[in-house]
């Protein structure tokens, strides 16, 4: 248990530390090159779930982090039992991944809005953590800051592409924070080890399902 909750609080401390520093030090859209034009730093921020996508209305935002908050504790709960059945490594080590993603976007959304001021674009003021007046929004209803940008490939889709024919593309064209690379990693490992994790065995050439 402790190793899971020492891996938690590592991922949620280093993507807490990343969008304060990025936040209070960066103009929206301003961008850093890392590695040529195909790493960037670039400050942005969103509305709702991981990589940009939003829910529609004036309670989306709320139905969001309530969903995430009942999704930890539902992830908690089965992290809880994995450990206590003493479950290969690889499976609480997911679930740890996932829940830390889950409650760094958690404390953007719930908190972001009251403890800093608006982000503006270039020429406007940069945002600071505690200002002296009110935050830029209510409970629940800040914005998630991203910042990992990897336009790895460029270019143009070829003229017999349905529907977008000679459209120009870009192939990263995601900005995430660590947080969401934390909850697709531990996605990633769910496919990659789903035998782990449904319970799955190989016995006499045949699929059955673990007993325990």
């Amino acid at each position: 248990m402790k190793k899971s909750v020492a891996l938690i609080l590592f991922i949620l401390l280093l993507d807490q530390c990343i969008k304060i520093w990025v936040k209070t030090h960066m103009y929206l859209g301003q961008e850093y090159h890392i590695a040529g034009n195909w790493a960037l730093i670039h400050f942005t921020e969103n509305e709702g779930m991981a990589f940009g996508w939003t829910l529609p209305g004036g309670y989306g935002k709320i139905l969001l982090s309530l969903f995430r908050i009942l999704a930890v504790v539902g992830l908690s709960y089965l992290l809880f039992g994995v450990i206590r059945k003493k479950k290969d490594t690889i499976v609480w080590v997911t679930l740890s991944l996932i829940i830390a993603g889950a409650i760094g976007n958690i404390l953007d959304g719930t908190f972001y809005g009251l403890i800093f001021n608006e982000s503006a674009m270039y020429g406007g003021n940069i945002a600071q953590l505690f200002p002296a007046g009110k935050g830029y929004a209510g409970l629940m209803h800040g914005k998630v800051v991203d910042m990992f940008y990897f336009p790895m490939l460029s270019g143009h889709f070829p003229s017999w592409f349905p529907g977008y024919a000679n459209e120009p593309f870009v192939f990263f064209n995601y900005i995430f924070n660590l947080a969401d690379a934390s909850v697709s990693t531990g996605v990633g490992l769910v496919l990659l080890f789903h035998n782990k994790f449904f319970g799955m065995k190989e016995q006499n050439g045949s699929t059955l399902v673990s007993s325990d």
